[in-house]
């Protein structure tokens, strides 16, 4: 049976890329018929051999296909998808694509990107002036950062306090994992325990290392040794320990944080533990007979306080598109990966797609996911990929280079070896979701 989880982001997904697809396709449509061409169709979804819905509207079909896998416009007199040869074997007609000049073919074939591109800007901007921008100040982290290994080998070390980047303060002290990851960084500048400054600078190829290394959390944030919940008939809950408690010792070793907590936990095999713990401002002790498998029956407190600000109309389109061209930049610059083994592997389809979405339903969730996915569509259409308008769009850069026009065979195969070459991205990007879901 499926979980509510499951139903609600795929009914997100399922509107979010009904909305993508519609303008997508809008971007297209307006220019063709702004310069006089002639649009077959206008469908949501794919209608192979069969559709939902049609409905025709002057020259124009418009329906929903039964399969959600895009959706198109048929201009006439243009080599897609659809591989009309008859309609291409005879003479061009005004109204067709192929009798307009280039630059209105390049309009029209760049229509669906622009479209995706200001949409994901736009409501990046609608987010911010409605929800406001979610800060997480490095005060608010007061144990400091663990760093991961790959980090420690350039000078970062345990319960570092991230001041700057670059000069500039974070919003969101733990954007540095991502800006690590894909941005150009020259320095940071942290607080280390002795209370001085240091400046670390960062190697041009640290992306790169990060990602083969698998450590993506360059950072993660140091919590104290606070029990969050404690599990029913637990020897934790039979000992005394309550939600709330810190922890200070184990057998009269100082717990400093969570972390050194769980790595006595995993070191030591002591089959009877004494905690100090405090609680109310009074220190407990506490003896504990740990369960078979070692654990004691509980979970930690990790607790992140992020400040809302609320930000005006003018700072909210700057703020806006500033995070939208960051985000543009950074899945274009990891894109890189994708022609890695191990980047290969975490290729996704619409399950990891899905999975970008909340669990509940929460408009400013379902809005941030989309205006993530319209600028990666936008980005994935315009590759030079033939069947894909980054395709269509070398082309006529070639025509328009060159004087020449690409015959129409040329088209007809360059298409077709595309459109196959689509598919079986589609195939082996789902069949690792299905790989990933098997294997747990």
């Amino acid at each position: 049976m499926l979980s509510p989880e499951f139903l609600i982001k795929a009914a997100q997904l399922f509107l979010s890329l009904s909305i993508l697809i519609i303008l997508h396709e809008l971007g297209h449509f307006i220019p063709a018929k702004l310069f006089g061409t002639r649009v077959e169709k206008f469908y949501l979804f794919f209608d192979v051999k069969y559709s939902l819905f049609k409905k025709k509207i002057g020259e124009t079909i418009y329906g929903i296909g039964w399969l959600p896998l895009g959706g198109y416009v048929k201009i006439s007199g243009m080599i897609d998808e659809s591989f009309d040869k008859e309609q291409m074997s005879k003479p061009p007609q005004p109204w067709e694509f192929r009798s307009k000049p280039a630059w209105q073919r390049l309009i029209i074939m760049l229509g669906g990107v622009t479209v995706n591109l200001i949409l994901g800007f736009v409501i990046y901007m609608m987010v911010l002036f409605v929800w406001g921008k979610e800060t997480l100040p490095q005060e608010n982290i007061p144990l400091g950062m663990q760093p991961s290994e790959i980090i420690q080998e350039i000078g970062f070390e345990k319960g570092d306090k991230i001041i700057n980047v670059d000069g500039k303060e974070l919003d969101n002290v733990l954007d540095i994992n991502r800006m690590l990851l894909f941005r150009p960084i020259d320095y940071i500048t942290v607080k280390k325990n002795s209370g001085l400054t240091s400046v670390i600078d960062i190697p041009n190829d640290i992306g790169n290392e990060i990602f083969q290394s698998g450590q993506i959390n360059s950072f993660s944030p140091i919590f104290a040794a606070e029990i969050d919940s404690v599990i029913p008939d637990s020897p934790a809950l039979k000992s005394g320990l309550k939600s709330g408690d810190r922890i200070l010792s184990v057998n009269n070793e100082i717990v400093e944080d969570w972390v050194s907590f769980s790595n006595w936990m995993d070191t030591n095999d002591d089959d009877i533990i004494e905690l100090i713990v405090e609680r109310n401002n009074l220190n407990y002790n506490l003896s504990i007979d740990r369960d078979s498998d070692g654990t004691i029956g509980v979970y930690p407190a990790f607790n992140i306080s992020t400040i809302n600000k609320s930000v005006g109309l003018v700072d909210s389109v700057v703020q806006g598109f500033n995070y939208g061209y960051w985000t543009l930049y950074e899945y274009v610059a990891g894109f890189q990966f994708i022609f890695t083994k191990k980047g290969a592997q975490q290729l996704g389809g619409f399950g990891t797609i899905g999975s970008i979405f909340p669990a509940k339903w929460d408009w400013k969730g379902f809005w941030l996911s989309t205006a993530l996915l319209s600028i990666i569509l936008a980005f994935m259409n315009v590759l030079p990929i033939p069947a894909l308008d980054g395709g269509h769009v070398m082309f006529l850069f070639y025509e328009m280079i060159t004087g020449k026009k690409l015959s129409d065979k040329f088209m007809e195969t360059a298409t077709m070896i595309g459109f196959f070459l689509l598919i079986a991205l589609v195939l082996y990007a789902n069949g690792n979701d299905v790989y990933r879901f098997l294997n747990g």
